[in-house]
């Protein structure tokens, strides 16, 4: 009887001390990481310029967007590399790329179709869709339920004359200019004049618009021919979006959050 009894403290004890490793285990459980062949950006080259725009409130949705937990490009290894080549030939003459945006979570897409949704939302329209009915976002092409940039090889960026200038951040609720509006008189980013903002809802962001002046041609064609140097592929209605091909994934739109943790190395 009693070998019973110590035998049974002893089962009771195991399940006691079971319970709190239990919890432990489950708080520290792993969220989505990426596949190894995404890296950080900076890792391969550090002398591109970053500027995440959806980690900020400086957006078409005037918030931080879901997913992007820490300011950081992370691309599939061809396409960091192929950056890191069209860096190199743009160094020369003076220039440098600056990022805006790389790989986008699928939450942070479905942010984007959530607030399109929501006709009543409209606190950035005057700086990034003034000319654009919100209703017409869907049928017009700008918001849409995938993205290629969950798969890991679509970039947006821009071009920045060297010695960079540095800029003032966006303040929330601050006076707003439309992103169409000359380079002196809109938000201040220190790219060379692309005709327009980035992310800039507007015919006047087509890559070829014939609209624009023989300065801001060029400089929307410096930065498309050189990565096309690379094996980029310009979306025509935009001229900050690149896609390397061929992509490693081109039927995967991944969730992992933007953050570093999401690259380590795993055994």
């Amino acid at each position: 009887m009693q070998k019973l009894v110590i035998r049974a403290l002893a089962v009771s004890m195991a399940a006691l001390l079971t319970v709190p490793a239990a919890a432990a285990t489950a708080q520290s459980r792993p969220g989505p990481t990426a596949p190894r062949e995404f890296v950080a950006l900076r890792d391969v080259d550090r002398t591109i310029l970053e500027e995440m725009r959806y980690t900020t409130a400086h957006n078409f949705i005037g918030d931080p967007i879901n997913g992007y937990r820490q300011p950081v490009c992370i691309l599939t290894r061809p396409a960091a590399e192929a950056l890191r080549r069209a860096q190199r030939k743009l160094l020369r003459q003076g220039y440098s790329l600056k990022v805006y945006d790389c790989y986008r979570p699928q939450r942070a897409v479905d942010h984007f179709v959530a607030w399109a949704k929501d006709l009543d939302d409209q606190r950035m329209k005057a700086e990034f869709y003034p000319r654009v009915d919100k209703a017409d976002l869907f049928a017009d092409g700008y918001i849409a339920e995938k993205s290629g940039h969950s798969r890991g090889g679509t970039v947006d960026l821009t071009i920045v004359k060297l010695p960079a200038r540095p800029t003032r951040p966006y303040r929330p609720g601050q006076e707003l200019v439309p992103c169409y509006y000359p380079q002196d008189q809109r938000f201040p980013d220190n790219s060379i004049d692309m005709g327009t903002g980035y992310d800039c809802f507007d015919t006047l962001s087509h890559t070829l618009d014939p609209s624009i002046t023989p300065e801001q041609r060029a400089n929307r064609l410096l930065l498309k021919n050189t990565l096309e140097e690379q094996g980029f592929v310009n979306l025509p209605e935009e001229w900050w979006h690149f896609t390397h091909k061929p992509e490693l994934f081109p039927d995967t739109y991944f969730d992992f959050p933007v953050s570093r943790s999401s690259l380590t190395p795993r055994n």
